[in-house]
């Protein structure tokens, strides 16, 4: 099971000594409050390294340094408690290789009317310091996250902490090891890319093992950990009773947990989290993996079909970004759709692959003939996703850049059963509405595949999109398709300047 990382955020302060001693014991002492009250807070759920008051460009400098040397701290936030003269900051931003967020916040909330004097206006000068530091940050043109407003408001929290899942799910990102188990679907364009770009921009490495490799690996586990597996799953679904054991399909869901069994195995011993498969490539195996990819899916693995890297790739940076209390978090694709104008909708689902973690209830576990692949009948979970706002994202090589394409949806509960429809789903409302956000999803360029979640926000996915240095483009309510049409030209122009073309 690939595990949740543990990093950390490293609290920088920003003054100078025109002040003296005292004051900067103040500013020590102030900003380890505000770590250690962030600390405190379970809702933030991340944990925050205070670092000593820096005043020089020297001091600067080295902090940063030892920042981008320490795998454990996945970003930066820089608080000016004083003003700090910019160009002090000039050598170590230049270096600094981690995300970085300024928090333009101040010890106290409130003014205090009746005994404010100077003394304390050049103690908490932080709305004249933050913007002599952002000057600087826009000068040297470096991305970074804005995060305005009181340390302990609960929304300022809750945004900090978006940022900290965000780069957290970047800094997986730069370390993932993709496998791939097949190529690319024939034919297809979209799910196809350049891996070697892919990993110089986004550092994820995508490879090949040959599909004989994990068969190998399937066909070693052992009976007594195929039926603890076929226990768990009538322990934990609604298990059809054909596929219990004494059903006359039971050998099907055996087989499916050996499948089960062999991908956990390989992926854990070589260090992948996440992979990919493709129908047109099942050589030796019995059944195209669709329980399996379902439930390693729901324990953080990323995954994308039909040689998907990009997609499996942004499914696991986005499991990390939804944190612990993930509401659910998926590969996904936009399938068919319901055009009454009295409501369109658009139904989400797979063949097979849908991670049950969208689920409104307990998914039943079922086994139903595929049209493709030409194996047997495979064994999967079949559910009705709850509903609940959602983000829906795909990455997508345009050629001379990536481009992350983010769009707003609204999942809903299915206007009536779907009996004969054998695969899990969701049901959604596009923002602004179905035609515009569909046309603008194609003017995008925007996959057919993607990743959906009702946790990761569209702030969080621009931020990704920041820390990668890659374009993002959002449709939500407010899009108008001219205006959005006209950002695409816009983008074009703007990255051929930055020589990107």
């Amino acid at each position: 099971m690939p595990k949740h990382p543990t990093y950390e955020y490293w609290f920088l302060t920003g003054s100078q000594n025109l002040y003296g001693e005292d004051v900067l014991r103040q500013v020590d002492a102030d900003s380890q409050k505000i770590v250690d009250g962030l600390n405190n807070d379970s809702a933030v759920g991340a944990r925050f390294v205070f670092k000593p008051v820096l005043t020089t460009p020297e001091s600067i400098l080295g902090t940063c340094r030892e920042a981008n040397a320490d795998p454990k701290c996945a970003g930066v936030i820089c608080w000016m408690h004083t003003f700090s003269p910019a160009k002090m900051w000039i050598a170590g931003l230049r270096e600094l290789a981690k995300p970085l967020c300024h928090f333009h916040t101040q010890l106290h909330r409130d003014i205090p009317w009746d005994r404010i004097d100077m003394d304390y206006m050049n103690l908490h000068q932080s709305a004249h310091g933050g913007r002599e530091f952002g000057f600087l940050i826009s000068r040297l043109r470096r991305e970074r996250k804005v995060v305005v407003g009181h340390w302990e408001d609960p929304d300022t929290r809750a945004e900090l902490a978006g940022w900290c899942r965000t780069a957290a799910g970047w800094a997986t990102l730069r370390n993932l090891k993709v496998v791939r188990f097949a190529d690319n679907m024939r034919q297809v364009a979209v799910t196809d890319g350049d891996k070697v770009e892919a990993q110089m921009q986004l550092g994820f490495s995508v490879n090949t093992h040959p599909v004989g490799e994990l068969v190998d690996v399937i066909g070693q586990q052992s009976d007594a950990d195929i039926d603890a597996l076929c226990q768990e799953y009538a322990d934990t679904y609604k298990v059809v009773p054909a596929l219990l054991k004494g059903g006359d399909r039971h050998d099907s869901l055996r087989e499916a947990a050996r499948i089960e069994l062999g991908h956990r195995s390989f992926l854990e011993s070589n260090g992948f989290d996440a992979f990919v498969n493709c129908f047109e490539d099942l050589t030796g195996m019995d059944q195209l993996p669709g329980l399996p990819v379902q439930r390693l899916m729901q324990e953080g693995y990323g995954f994308g079909p039909e040689g998907d890297w990009k997609s499996a790739a942004l499914v696991r940076a986005m499991k990390v970004m939804a944190g612990p209390e993930d509401k659910g978090t998926s590969f996904m694709e936009d399938y068919t759709y319901h055009l009454d104008p009295r409501g369109e909708r658009c139904l989400g689902a797979h063949m097979l692959e849908i991670c049950p973690s969208l689920a409104a209830g307990t998914p039943a576990c079922e086994v139903h003939p595929l049209f493709v692949g030409g194996k047997s009948d495979p064994v999967r979970l079949t559910f009705d996703g709850k509903p609940g706002l959602a983000s829906n994202a795909c990455l997508i090589d345009m050629g001379n850049r990536f481009r992350l394409l983010i769009s707003e949806v609204e999942a809903v509960e299915p206007q009536a059963a779907l009996p004969n429809l054998p695969v899990a789903r969701v049901l959604w409302k596009i923002m602004p509405d179905l035609k515009t956000g569909a046309a603008a999803w194609i003017h995008a360029g925007g996959a057919h595949h993607t990743a959906f979640s009702y946790s990761v926000r569209t702030d969080q996915l621009q931020d990704l999109a920041d820390m990668a240095d890659i374009e993002s483009i959002v449709i939500d309510e407010g899009t108008d398709l001219r205006d959005f049409r006209n950002e695409l030209r816009w983008n074009e122009a703007a990255y051929g300047l930055k020589g990107l073309s």
